[in-house]
């Protein structure tokens, strides 16, 4: 099983050395970022961010529950309160040999539950790069439907990359993973 805590400045060295490269970089960051990725952007990167209360963005590292080791990185941001909506963003396995464990799945999945479980969001959303096949099969197994592409919406080393966008909403949540538990001062 995976759990999210909130990351902070103690996990910037381990993210940085999983991001290696500066294609892997925009692969998991889109624009956000240059390579290489720096403590000083991370800085930038996790200010005013999980506050359940006021923050329109939370920041994850992904934990293994049976070895206790961070296996990973999450993020839910562009939260709407007013809308009740969110868009997971900069999903990472951080060893590339861990893929294909069900890690993915699990940190969707613990990034839905914040959202709809304590968040009460109505609707959480991505974008994947449509040549992601790994992270979109992982993407489809934790309950998320394919809702469509964006068609060369990246430039990046002389070509273009197409975003394929994936959503769940509440109703979908509860019918997968059971009832709601919601605070309603969350709301």
């Amino acid at each position: 099983m995976i759990r999210l805590e909130q990351f902070t400045q103690a996990d910037f060295k381990q993210l940085i050395e999983w991001i290696t490269d500066e294609e892997l970089l925009m692969n998991w960051s889109g624009s956000l970022f240059s390579f290489p990725l720096t403590e000083a952007s991370l800085a930038w990167y996790i200010e005013d961010t999980n506050d359940l209360h006021t923050s329109d963005a939370f920041v994850y590292k992904a934990i293994d529950d049976t070895t206790n080791e961070v296996v990973g990185h999450i993020s839910l941001g562009g939260i709407s309160r007013k809308n009740r909506s969110a868009r997971i963003s900069r999903v990472l396995v951080g060893n590339s040999q861990e893929r294909g464990r069900g890690i993915c799945q699990g940190m969707i999945k613990a990034v839905l539950e914040i959202g709809f479980e304590q968040l009460g969001l109505h609707r959480i959303d991505l974008g994947v790069y449509d040549f992601n096949q790994g992270a979109i099969g992982c993407y489809t197994k934790a309950g998320m439907t394919l809702e469509g592409t964006s068609r060369d919406s990246l430039y990046f080393n002389g070509s273009y990359w197409s975003l394929t966008e994936m959503s769940m909403l509440e109703a979908e949540w509860e019918q997968r993973y059971g009832q709601r538990k919601v605070l309603q001062a969350a709301r």
